[in-house]
């Protein structure tokens, strides 16, 4: 399987708590639902494309809990994302959970670059990372993702928890598909290609 990132932020890169306000307030983050506004039809439609391509959805326990909380409430079959996010395998990286209650849910126990990186080895499609920012930028640091894919609201926050805010390499990807929707948000896909090139610049002629 390939393993894919799939994040929504703000313009200064805040993941936290894009849904509503109580979403997450971990930390005293008091700026939740910063995504709601700019939801339209063309973001569901691209998400919901996105979300075809999962045979597997991975969280950190964190995220995972409170999507466990959230979507088996969610009981409308107009929903375009309920019942797969209900139905698909769900595995969660935790050191605390012994199981889990938003079935089918998979506990994965240890070092969470050897349990994904052997779950990576069995034959599927996409296995993403929905949210689990922490977990999310680790995996990516220790190069397992294959695809990154986010949706980028036109705000700033100026506080809340950061994608990609960790240590770890450098790292290089390449834009393969990007939309802007009627009310702004930016889809962007990106596949990863291995270490940043990094070079020093040469002037105009360097582009010529």
């Amino acid at each position: 399987m390939k393993l894919v990132l799939t994040e929504f932020l703000t313009l200064d890169g805040v993941a936290q708590g894009p849904g509503s306000a109580t979403e997450d307030t971990s930390d005293g983050f008091d700026r939740g639902g910063w995504l709601v506004p700019y939801l339209d039809e063309a973001f569901v439609r691209r998400t919901s494309e996105w979300l075809d391509a999962a045979d597997g959805l991975l969280f950190g326990r964190r995220t995972y809990e409170a999507f466990a909380r959230d979507w088996p409430a969610i009981t409308d079959p107009g929903d375009p994302f309920a019942k797969r996010m209900n139905t698909l395998p769900k595995y969660v990286v935790s050191s605390i959970l012994t199981e889990g209650e938003w079935n089918p849910t998979t506990v994965l126990p240890g070092d969470p670059v050897v349990t994904v990186g052997e779950l990576l080895r069995r034959p599927g499609r996409e296995l993403q990372i929905h949210g689990s920012s922490r977990l999310g930028d680790a995996l990516l640091a220790a190069g397992l993702v294959d695809t990154v894919r986010l949706a980028v609201a036109p705000t700033v926050l100026r506080t809340g928890r950061r994608l990609l805010a960790g240590a770890g390499p450098a790292t290089g990807l390449r834009l393969t598909g990007h939309e802007a929707t009627p009310s702004g948000l930016l889809l962007l896909e990106y596949e990863v290609t291995g270490p940043a090139p990094l070079a020093e610049f040469d002037g105009v002629a360097q582009f010529a």
